[in-house]
């Protein structure tokens, strides 16, 4: 038998629209400036990333945004591309 606050918890999700849910999604797996570094070249991560943001543009309708995304976390995946250098190195 579940507990109550795990009824709780799904209670609050079904008062979320899927659009939210997957916008939440999203920004929990959103690399922070703080662990760019740390995480820049985790494939997981970066796929995660990728793919939660093409979830949400997938369910607003706009699948001219979601295609470059999923094919950023094919490419994580399949190791067909790599981390970018950071892009506050070497700037003054």
């Amino acid at each position: 038998m579940p507990d109550l606050t795990q009824l709780d918890k799904t209670a609050d999700l079904n008062q979320l629209s899927t659009i939210e849910l997957a916008q939440a999604l999203m920004e929990r797996l959103t690399i922070s400036p703080n662990d760019w570094h740390r995480l820049k070249s985790n494939r997981k991560a970066r796929a995660c990333e990728q793919a939660a943001a093409a979830l949400v543009f997938l369910l607003k309708e706009q699948p001219e945004e979601a295609l470059p995304r999923l094919h950023q976390a094919t490419g994580w995946l399949d190791r067909s591309i790599s981390a970018p250098p950071c892009p506050t190195h070497g700037h003054r």
